[in-house]
């Protein structure tokens, strides 16, 4: 599938079809040792706590706020450090691999129809390479990043405008409470998946329109 210029409308023909957006990181690719190794490596130079691995079942209970705020990373350190982490996994991609599973969902979802894209956090370079090596480029309409923890909205907003797409054919996808928060500011469904960076638990809390727990579920959801 040629790869949509952002300027043009994304037509769906199918009364059925959905636009579904993705995630990145903890949803298709399986990045969090990789996250974790580096995250903790960055922390001296940021100034904030590193995490023992022992206590990474209870990271994955916290908010991605709650995150944030017990790091005391300032909020004018954070662009920076996101670029810094985006640097560093830019090294990591040709070791990372897919989400088991993932790949025959997407294929699957792609046969019911819907057109996928991804809004990330990460860079577009990392995820293009990542899709690439895994030979998976072709079956994303789009790939949209922004250099921002809870701007997500916005990006996914821009790319409804831009594409005509409207906001009732369009359902996000995402591992972490940040993304059912982007969401629910933009009037958009949302699938929280509990194979990534949050547990269900906390995920749960948020209230998603749909908790799944392993990708074969995503094609039984957009029947719904």
């Amino acid at each position: 599938m040629p790869v949509l210029n952002q300027s043009l409308p994304l037509l769906i023909p199918e009364q059925t079809a959905r636009v579904i957006i993705f995630d990145f990181d903890g949803t298709i690719a399986d990045s969090f040792d990789a996250v974790f190794s580096i995250s903790n490596r960055l922390a001296d130079e940021f100034g904030y706590p590193s995490t023992p691995l022992e206590n990474v079942n209870a990271l994955k209970n916290l908010s991605s706020r709650e995150i944030l705020r017990r790091s005391k990373v300032s909020f004018f350190k954070l662009p920076f450090l996101l670029r810094r982490l985006r640097s560093e996994l830019n090294q990591e991609i040709a070791r990372l691999k897919p989400i088991p599973g993932i790949k025959d969902a997407l294929l699957e979802l792609k046969h019911q129809g819907h057109h996928l894209g991804i809004v990330t956090s990460n860079s577009r370079q990392n995820v293009v390479a990542f899709l690439e090596a895994q030979d998976m480029r072709e079956l994303f309409d789009f790939v949209d990043s922004g250099l921002t923890l809870f701007g997500k909205g916005r990006i996914i907003q821009q790319i409804l405008r831009q594409k005509h797409i409207a906001p009732a054919t369009a359902i996000y996808v995402g591992d972490e409470t940040r993304d059912v928060e982007a969401a629910r500011k933009i009037g958009i469904k949302v699938i929280a998946v509990c194979w990534g960076f949050n547990s269900c638990e906390v995920l749960a809390a948020q209230k998603p329109d749909f908790i799944i727990h392993k990708p074969a579920e995503l094609a039984t959801v957009m029947t719904h």
